[in-house]
């Protein structure tokens, strides 16, 4: 988190102290140099992925600082818990505007400190600039897992079960609940679009097991699309099968209303058991949802009847 010049070195400076200093391991020096210096477990690759988050696009302006720290912190941990990976630490750059106040820093702070205690990491360094736009955050994780062990979206094949942890269409729910466009008596549907849940100790259950995974970001189909293509193979998903918390609820809208963050994932009939094992060892409900079929790499919905419900728009789409 350095600094552009040494006239802003002072106000900057002290910010990163004040605020961000104690989030850092010993591997970021104090966050008092460019870089940072970390050794990786012996033995172990190195997984990195990165996301941004724009106020307005991917959180409420209006959101928790606390939450908003958060949030970033876990989609990123989610790409993690796709890849089977244990987090390791993370690098961050946050444009703020120059009127943001310290309080709110100090909660946004206040999160990510909950959160490092919470998944076993700490900040490594990163970057602070002002912005006359809206907030934007960027973070790049690092984790690690041993040479040829990690889950990757490339393996699906015909015959293979698709499964999805935890519940589907929470964060497109959410999401209108903390707009007030729909009920929420007890705030638990804005907490999971606030608060996505990333499945790490799931990811690391499916070691060996999973033959292709990614997590839930831009909406279940778009993303078993992305699993059809990387497998080169087709897939149907029962609707009926799909879990929900509101049976009530548009089920293409839910299936395609993505900041899920669950595991969609594929494996073989014969390690359901298995599968179903893993997700009671992680505490984290997994479901067969449907099975991938030779074919044209595409996505396929079916109602009870077997017609195909699919909808036009599968799901989020970041341009």
């Amino acid at each position: 988190m350095s600094s552009p010049s040494p006239v802003e070195a002072a106000p900057e400076f002290a910010l990163i102290a004040r605020h961000f200093r104690p989030l850092a391991g010993p591997e970021a020096l104090g966050l008092l140099d460019d870089a940072a210096l970390l050794t990786p477990p012996p033995g172990q690759q190195l997984v990195l992925a990165a996301d941004a988050m724009v106020a307005g696009v991917h959180f409420l302006p209006e959101d928790p600082p606390e939450t908003i720290g958060r949030k970033l912190l876990r989609v990123n941990l989610s790409d993690l818990a796709a890849m089977g990976a244990t987090p390791l630490g993370y690098l961050m750059t946050i444009a703020l505007a120059p009127a943001t106040q310290d309080a709110w820093l100090a909660g946004f702070v206040a999160g990510l400190a909950l959160d490092q205690a919470e998944f076993g990491l700490r900040v490594l360094g990163g970057d602070t600039v002002s912005t006359p736009g809206p907030l934007s955050l960027s973070l790049t994780i690092l984790g690690h897992v041993p040479p040829g062990a990690a889950l990757r979206r490339m393996g699906a094949r015909p015959g293979d079960d698709l499964w999805v942890s935890g519940c589907i269409g929470d964060g497109y729910l959410g999401l209108r609940a903390a707009r007030g466009e729909i009920a929420d008596p007890d705030g638990a549907l804005a907490r999971r679009y606030r608060l996505p849940e990333p499945r790490i100790t799931l990811g690391l259950g499916l070691r060996g097991l999973a033959r292709a995974c990614m997590d839930v970001s831009d909406g279940l189909l778009q993303d078993a699309s992305h699993l059809c293509r990387a497998g080169d193979c087709a897939a149907e998903v029962e609707a009926a099968l799909i879990p929900v918390s509101d049976p009530a609820a548009p089920i293409a809208a839910l299936a395609s209303g993505g900041d899920d963050y669950e595991l969609l994932f594929a494996a073989a009939p014969a390690d359901r058991a298995a599968v179903a094992a893993a997700g009671l060892a992680a505490r984290t409900s997994v479901t067969r949802i449907g099975r991938f079929t030779t074919g044209a790499a595409r996505v396929t919905l079916r109602d009870v009847n077997g017609a195909d419900i699919t909808p036009r728009k599968l799901g989020w789409s970041h341009m």
